[in-house]
């Protein structure tokens, strides 16, 4: 077959950059590309793409070989009725990797045409590094290389108001946009930047939080010479997402008028207040996802389907679904629920194979953001451990060791993390490395020892998990913990 490029789909007309999308993964090709392409269609919003590899790893070379395209899939059940869409991406003129170019990256801000900046660097991507400096090229967070792209702008066009940016961060944690500006804050502080660049970043700019809800399993290589069948060139990018959905951006009638998706297909909406969407989100969709991966994988699933259609997993996630994230919730029970129903049709989406491996980065800082607000509100709220909460913070602990049954596992986060669980594995006594982990505020934001009885309860996990592996290890576990009454002493 032919080689997927512009020429060879007759697609060399390319559209002026008007978006650098920080991030070039599977996540924000199956979102922010279909979703702008959606809006180019609409309304001819002529909006072009400039993808820019956040880390000095990625997939920005092998983008550029296609000259930005690629083919998304689009599967799901609505209505009872099975769909497909299939579409050719072609909205990305450029991939920009600032560890090879850094003065391609730097050129980013001298576009003319430049008006938002999208980004989806994981949980941990909006983070504060102190030893970022504005000469590095380039830093290491996000925050400070958007810093360096603004400030670029700025002198470039000498302070000019118009050439401020809508900047749309996607990453999961609340009040994104607040969190990202407060650190390009501090950035500009420490690099001694000056106010007028402070007063254009806070007045010509503007920052809009986000939810972002699709779930998008990447590279179909289980099946990819189905997916191939389907086409006439040759593809190393495709991506396969569901069919489903939602996009909540904070933001007034400016922001409405600038990206009008009102006049699309899509559900994307543009609201004073999205924390009502965002709660409901990341307590059942995500905090399903992040609490089944370590318990799930160690049971020896491999996709989400499998999880939730599994005799032993399937009810177990289902009970932390409606049983205690569900219960933790200030919002209509009956709507919750209904929302929780649609989630497990959509994690038991027939074509969609999404891998637990796939979803199991940075799963520490997921389950802080997505996991552990449920368990201590329901710990808060009832006085004793959510049991099936509990055992899955055993598993994540258990899953970081690295190893299970003489397998590697496919833990895969930062470097400090591993370093830290590879070091409590070290540990000889199950209460020793439950006590080390739980009090590792760098991680969960506060000392969860705490918690009393919740130590003690991880340790058990543990020692259940190891001595009899997880479906036996959890009904001895949960036997034994049950009516433990618990309280919180900070």
């Amino acid at each position: 077959m032919k080689k997927l490029n512009r020429k060879n789909v007759g697609l060399e007309d390319k559209l002026p950059i008007k978006i650098v999308q920080f991030g070039e993964g599977n996540f924000l090709r199956a979102f922010i590309g279909y979703a702008f392409q959606e809006l180019n269609k609409a309304v001819n919003f002529n909006a072009g793409i400039a993808v820019v590899q956040p880390i000095d790893r990625g997939l920005v070379n092998m983008l550029n070989d296609q000259d930005g395209l690629y083919t998304l899939f689009m599967k799901g059940v609505k209505k009872g009725q099975e769909i497909q869409d299939i579409e050719l991406i072609s909205n990305i003129v450029k991939g920009v990797d600032p560890y090879a170019n850094f003065n391609d990256y730097l050129s980013l801000a001298k576009e003319e045409s430049l008006e938002f900046v999208i980004s989806n660097t994981t949980e941990a991507g909006i983070a504060y590094v102190g030893t970022d400096t504005l000469d590095m090229q380039p830093p290491s967070s996000f925050p400070a290389k958007l810093t360096v792209l603004l400030h670029e702008r700025f002198k470039h066009f000498n302070g000019d108001a118009s050439k401020g940016l809508t900047i749309i961060p996607c990453e999961l944690i609340n009040h994104n946009s607040e969190t990202l500006k407060e650190i390009i804050l501090k950035y500009i502080s420490d690099w001694n930047l000056g106010d007028d660049f402070k007063t254009w970043l806070l007045e010509s700019n503007s920052f809009h939080s986000t939810l972002v809800d699709r779930i998008v399993p990447g590279y179909p290589k289980d099946d990819i010479e189905v997916y191939n069948a389907q086409l006439d060139y040759e593809d190393n990018l495709i991506v396969a997402a569901e069919a489903f959905l939602l996009w909540v951006i904070e933001g007034g009638d400016d922001l409405k008028a600038k990206l009008p998706f009102n006049k699309t297909k899509l559900d994307v909406k543009i609201v004073d207040n999205m924390q009502p969407y965002r709660t409901r989100k990341v307590r059942i969709l995500n905090g399903a996802h992040t609490a089944m991966v370590p318990f799930s994988i160690l049971y020896g699933n491999t996709t989400v389907k499998q999880s939730v259609d599994d005799p032993f997993t399937g009810p177990f996630i289902s009970h932390a679904v409606f049983n205690e994230i569900i219960d933790t919730l200030e919002m209509d029970r009956d709507e919750l629920n209904s929302f929780a129903d649609e989630v497990f049709d959509r994690f038991r989406n027939p074509f969609i194979i999404h891998n637990l491996s796939s979803i199991a980065l940075n799963t520490v800082s997921k389950f802080t953001v997505r996991v552990l607000p449920s368990l201590l509100e329901y710990v808060n709220i009832h006085k004793k451990l959510p049991i099936n909460l509990t055992f899955a913070f055993a598993s994540l602990i258990r899953f970081y060791k690295g190893t299970w049954n003489g397998q590697n596992l496919p833990v895969n986060d930062s470097e400090d993390v591993v370093s830290f669980f590879n070091d409590i594995w070290k540990l000889k006594d199950y209460k020793d490395i439950s006590k080390a982990v739980l009090e590792k505020t760098d991680f969960w934001g506060k000392d969860l020892t705490k918690i009393t009885e919740l130590q003690s309860a991880i340790a058990l996990a543990l020692e259940e998990i190891d001595a009899n592996g997880i479906e036996a290890g959890f009904t001895n576990f949960s036997n034994n913990i049950k009516n433990t009454k618990i309280d919180i002493a900070w």
